[in-house]
Protein backbone atom coordinates (compact mmCIF):
# COMPACT_ATOMS: atom_id res chain seq x y z
CA UNK A 1 0.00 0.00 0.00
CA UNK A 2 1.23 3.49 -0.85
CA UNK A 3 0.34 6.45 1.37
CA UNK A 4 0.65 9.96 -0.02
CA UNK A 5 1.67 11.66 3.18
CA UNK A 6 2.50 14.98 4.84
CA UNK A 7 4.38 14.52 8.11
CA UNK A 8 2.58 17.40 9.89
CA UNK A 9 -0.92 16.35 8.84
CA UNK A 10 -3.00 14.79 11.64
CA UNK A 11 -5.17 13.05 9.05
CA UNK A 12 -2.12 11.43 7.48
CA UNK A 13 -0.83 10.52 10.92
CA UNK A 14 -4.08 8.65 11.65
CA UNK A 15 -3.30 6.32 8.78
CA UNK A 16 0.37 5.87 9.71
CA UNK A 17 -0.65 5.17 13.31
CA UNK A 18 -3.33 2.66 12.30
CA UNK A 19 -0.86 0.89 10.04
CA UNK A 20 1.71 0.70 12.85
CA UNK A 21 -0.83 -0.63 15.35
CA UNK A 22 -2.07 -3.30 12.94
CA UNK A 23 1.31 -4.29 11.50
CA UNK A 24 0.65 -3.07 7.97
CA UNK A 25 3.70 -1.88 6.02
CA UNK A 26 3.14 1.33 4.07
CA UNK A 27 5.18 2.75 1.22
CA UNK A 28 5.31 6.41 2.25
CA UNK A 29 5.25 8.95 -0.58
CA UNK A 30 6.00 12.39 0.95
CA UNK A 31 3.90 15.26 -0.40
CA UNK A 32 5.06 18.89 -0.39
CA UNK A 33 1.83 20.18 1.15
CA UNK A 34 3.33 23.42 2.44
CA UNK A 35 4.60 25.56 0.89
CA UNK A 36 4.64 23.62 -2.39
CA UNK A 37 0.89 22.80 -2.57
CA UNK A 38 1.79 19.58 -4.40
CA UNK A 39 -1.58 18.10 -3.36
CA UNK A 40 -3.18 20.51 -5.83
CA UNK A 41 -0.85 19.56 -8.67
CA UNK A 42 -1.89 17.42 -11.66
CA UNK A 43 -0.42 14.13 -10.39
CA UNK A 44 -2.34 14.10 -7.12
CA UNK A 45 -5.50 15.73 -8.50
CA UNK A 46 -5.68 12.78 -10.90
CA UNK A 47 -5.88 10.52 -7.83
CA UNK A 48 -8.05 12.79 -5.71
CA UNK A 49 -9.96 15.59 -7.49
CA UNK A 50 -10.80 17.08 -4.08
CA UNK A 51 -7.15 18.11 -3.77
CA UNK A 52 -6.66 16.76 -0.26
CA UNK A 53 -4.41 14.26 1.47
CA UNK A 54 -3.95 11.57 2.66
CA UNK A 55 -4.43 9.32 -0.34
CA UNK A 56 -4.06 5.56 0.06
CA UNK A 57 -3.35 3.50 -3.03
CA UNK A 58 -3.50 -0.30 -2.98
CA UNK A 59 -3.23 -1.66 -6.53
CA UNK A 60 -6.50 -0.56 -8.21
CA UNK A 61 -8.07 0.77 -5.02
CA UNK A 62 -7.69 4.47 -4.24
CA UNK A 63 -9.05 5.86 -0.97
CA UNK A 64 -9.21 9.58 -0.25
CA UNK A 65 -11.01 9.71 3.14
CA UNK A 66 -9.00 8.90 6.26
CA UNK A 67 -11.91 7.14 7.99
CA UNK A 68 -12.23 4.77 5.04
CA UNK A 69 -8.48 4.14 5.20
CA UNK A 70 -8.70 3.25 8.89
CA UNK A 71 -11.51 0.80 8.16
CA UNK A 72 -9.62 -0.71 5.22
CA UNK A 73 -6.41 -1.22 7.21
CA UNK A 74 -8.32 -2.78 10.08
CA UNK A 75 -10.36 -5.07 7.83
CA UNK A 76 -7.18 -6.12 6.01
CA UNK A 77 -5.02 -6.90 9.03
CA UNK A 78 -6.81 -6.63 12.39
CA UNK A 79 -10.63 -6.79 12.22
CA UNK A 80 -10.94 -6.42 15.99
CA UNK A 81 -10.24 -2.72 15.49
CA UNK A 82 -13.60 -2.45 13.70
CA UNK A 83 -15.45 -3.47 16.87
CA UNK A 84 -17.17 -6.66 17.93
CA UNK A 85 -19.96 -6.44 15.36
CA UNK A 86 -22.62 -6.05 18.06
CA UNK A 87 -25.23 -3.50 16.99
CA UNK A 88 -24.65 -1.02 19.81
CA UNK A 89 -20.88 -1.10 19.51
CA UNK A 90 -21.01 -0.77 15.74
CA UNK A 91 -23.26 2.27 16.11
CA UNK A 92 -20.86 3.86 18.60
CA UNK A 93 -17.92 3.31 16.27
CA UNK A 94 -19.79 4.89 13.36
CA UNK A 95 -21.01 7.80 15.48
CA UNK A 96 -17.51 8.69 16.66
CA UNK A 97 -16.12 8.32 13.15
CA UNK A 98 -18.65 10.92 12.02
CA UNK A 99 -17.84 13.09 15.03
CA UNK A 100 -14.15 13.05 14.09
CA UNK A 101 -14.93 15.24 11.07
CA UNK A 102 -16.09 17.99 13.45
CA UNK A 103 -12.72 17.81 15.18
CA UNK A 104 -10.97 18.15 11.83
CA UNK A 105 -13.07 21.15 10.84
CA UNK A 106 -12.81 22.98 14.17
CA UNK A 107 -9.56 22.08 15.94
CA UNK A 108 -7.87 21.30 12.63
CA UNK A 109 -9.04 24.58 11.16
CA UNK A 110 -7.73 26.51 14.16
CA UNK A 111 -4.38 24.72 13.88
CA UNK A 112 -4.06 25.56 10.17
CA UNK A 113 -4.90 29.18 10.95
CA UNK A 114 -2.26 29.43 13.67
CA UNK A 115 0.51 27.35 12.05
CA UNK A 116 0.09 27.94 8.31
CA UNK A 117 -1.80 31.27 8.43
CA UNK A 118 -4.80 29.70 6.71
CA UNK A 119 -7.73 32.10 6.44
CA UNK A 120 -10.57 31.56 8.90
CA UNK A 121 -12.45 32.97 11.87
CA UNK A 122 -10.10 31.78 14.61
CA UNK A 123 -12.49 32.76 17.41
CA UNK A 124 -15.32 30.73 15.86
CA UNK A 125 -13.04 27.77 15.11
CA UNK A 126 -11.74 27.68 18.67
CA UNK A 127 -15.28 27.94 20.08
CA UNK A 128 -16.40 25.05 17.87
CA UNK A 129 -13.36 23.07 18.96
CA UNK A 130 -14.11 23.64 22.64
CA UNK A 131 -17.71 22.55 22.11
CA UNK A 132 -16.48 19.35 20.43
CA UNK A 133 -14.01 18.68 23.24
CA UNK A 134 -16.77 19.05 25.82
CA UNK A 135 -18.88 16.54 23.92
CA UNK A 136 -15.93 14.14 23.70
CA UNK A 137 -15.23 14.56 27.43
CA UNK A 138 -18.86 13.76 28.24
CA UNK A 139 -18.76 10.65 26.06
CA UNK A 140 -15.61 9.41 27.74
CA UNK A 141 -17.06 10.05 31.20
CA UNK A 142 -20.11 7.97 30.24
CA UNK A 143 -17.81 5.21 29.01
CA UNK A 144 -15.89 5.42 32.29
CA UNK A 145 -19.12 4.83 34.18
CA UNK A 146 -19.49 1.64 32.13
CA UNK A 147 -15.94 0.66 33.10
CA UNK A 148 -14.55 1.37 29.62
CA UNK A 149 -11.54 3.53 28.74
CA UNK A 150 -12.21 3.94 25.02
CA UNK A 151 -14.88 5.59 22.90
CA UNK A 152 -16.84 2.63 21.62
CA UNK A 153 -15.73 -0.41 23.63
CA UNK A 154 -13.49 -1.70 26.40
CA UNK A 155 -10.63 -1.76 23.88
CA UNK A 156 -9.53 0.71 21.21
CA UNK A 157 -11.23 0.81 17.83
CA UNK A 158 -10.80 2.83 14.67
CA UNK A 159 -13.08 5.43 16.31
CA UNK A 160 -10.37 6.27 18.84
CA UNK A 161 -7.71 6.59 16.16
CA UNK A 162 -10.00 8.83 14.08
CA UNK A 163 -10.50 11.27 16.96
CA UNK A 164 -7.12 11.19 18.71
CA UNK A 165 -4.73 13.27 16.55
CA UNK A 166 -6.72 16.50 16.28
CA UNK A 167 -7.49 16.35 20.00
CA UNK A 168 -3.85 15.78 20.94
CA UNK A 169 -2.77 18.69 18.72
CA UNK A 170 -5.51 21.07 19.87
CA UNK A 171 -2.99 23.33 21.67
CA UNK A 172 -1.39 24.11 18.28
CA UNK A 173 -4.62 25.94 17.48
CA UNK A 174 -4.78 27.74 20.80
CA UNK A 175 -7.19 25.30 22.48
CA UNK A 176 -6.08 23.69 25.75
CA UNK A 177 -7.03 20.15 26.76
CA UNK A 178 -6.08 20.82 30.39
CA UNK A 179 -9.73 21.21 31.50
CA UNK A 180 -10.64 17.69 30.29
CA UNK A 181 -9.34 14.93 32.60
CA UNK A 182 -11.17 12.10 30.84
CA UNK A 183 -9.69 13.16 27.50
CA UNK A 184 -6.20 13.30 28.97
CA UNK A 185 -6.52 9.81 30.48
CA UNK A 186 -7.90 8.48 27.19
CA UNK A 187 -4.99 10.04 25.36
CA UNK A 188 -2.54 8.36 27.74
CA UNK A 189 -4.27 5.01 27.22
CA UNK A 190 -3.79 5.35 23.45
CA UNK A 191 -0.16 6.42 23.79
CA UNK A 192 0.50 3.36 25.92
CA UNK A 193 -0.57 0.95 23.16
CA UNK A 194 2.06 -1.41 21.83
CA UNK A 195 3.53 -0.18 18.52
CA UNK A 196 2.26 3.39 19.08
CA UNK A 197 4.20 5.84 16.90
CA UNK A 198 4.78 9.57 17.18
CA UNK A 199 4.38 12.59 14.95
CA UNK A 200 5.70 16.10 15.55
CA UNK A 201 3.71 17.45 18.50
CA UNK A 202 2.48 14.03 19.68
CA UNK A 203 5.00 12.34 21.93
CA UNK A 204 5.39 8.93 23.45
CA UNK A 205 3.90 8.20 26.85
CA UNK A 206 7.18 8.35 28.77
CA UNK A 207 7.64 11.98 27.71
CA UNK A 208 4.39 13.10 29.37
CA UNK A 209 3.99 14.25 32.93
CA UNK A 210 2.11 11.70 35.06
CA UNK A 211 -1.61 12.18 35.53
CA UNK A 212 -3.20 11.86 38.97
CA UNK A 213 -4.83 8.47 39.53
CA UNK A 214 -8.58 8.56 38.88
CA UNK A 215 -10.67 5.45 39.40
CA UNK A 216 -12.89 4.34 36.51
CA UNK A 217 -16.28 6.04 36.67
CA UNK A 218 -14.95 8.94 38.74
CA UNK A 219 -13.41 11.09 36.05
Amino acid sequence: MKLYDYILSPSCYKVRLMAALTGVKLDIRPVDFHPGAEHRGPELLALNPAGSIPILEDEDLILTESSAMLAYLAASAAPEWLGSGAAEETARVQQWLSFSHRLTASLGGARLHEMLLRLGDITALQAQGIAALRELEAGLVEQGLRGMRFLAADRPTIADIACFPYVALAPDGGVSIAPYPAIRLWSRALRSLEHFIEMPGIHRLHELKPEPHIEPGKV
